[in-house]
């Protein structure tokens, strides 16, 4: 999608320093060009919505875990070039099959921090053009990341989702890839402190 926002009136400095986003933030004519660009991003929802339940069936096949999206869109935060990131809750003790049962299946990543104690082990795999990150977090901090998901459904409001994302695609439309992978994680971080939240370096075509 071509949309180049030739004018705009946000302040995206000010924002970053506050590390937050709301309506206040922007001006009425802002607001109406977010409301715009979120609207047409919930246009990828049927799609997506496809692809996350055949990701998800998949997952479950080679893992016998059942995954939840942990990523931007399970919470409406994703642009349209954005991933799906589904997570499972695995025993550290069993990581050892995990890597068998994925092998040849999804690419390991690596092993990534989640809390200053604890990893999730992240693989990757594609289904219908879509890249699918799974991460694979101990059996607590899954459980931790679940309570966080609900708690944003539950208190982020609209206007606040369309402001994060407007935020979200201004900063990645400025080339202003480093702070698009920190301000990605400014939801979970706002509503799951006790977890390490690292922004992942973004690649300048992803």
């Amino acid at each position: 999608m071509t949309n180049p926002h030739p004018h705009t009136d946000l302040d995206l400095d000010a924002i970053l320093a506050k590390g937050w986003v709301d309506r206040t933030d922007l001006s009425p004519a802002e607001y109406e060009q977010a409301e715009r660009f979120y609207a047409a991003m919930r246009a990828h929802d049927g799609r997506l919505v496809r692809v996350r339940a055949e990701a998800s069936a998949l997952i479950e096949e080679w893992t016998g875990h059942t995954p939840r999206d942990v990523g931007s869109f399970g919470t409406r935060l994703n642009l349209e070039t954005s991933d799906l990131d589904l997570g499972i809750g695995y025993p550290v003790e069993q990581r050892g099959v995990l890597m068998k049962a994925l092998d040849g299946r999804a690419r390991f990543l690596g092993e990534r921090a989640t809390r200053f104690s604890t990893t999730r082990l992240v693989f990757a795999f594609q289904v219908d053009g879509v890249e699918i990150d799974l991460s694979a977090l101990t059996v607590e901090d899954f459980a931790v990341a679940c309570r966080m998901l609900d708690q944003i459904e539950q208190a982020m409001s609209l206007e606040e989702r369309v402001c994060h994302t407007w935020v979200k695609h201004r900063l990645r439309t400025a080339g202003r890839l480093q702070e698009y992978a920190a301000w990605k994680l400014t939801t979970y971080r706002r509503f799951c402190p006790e977890f390490n939240w690292v922004p992942i370096p973004e690649k300048s075509g992803s």
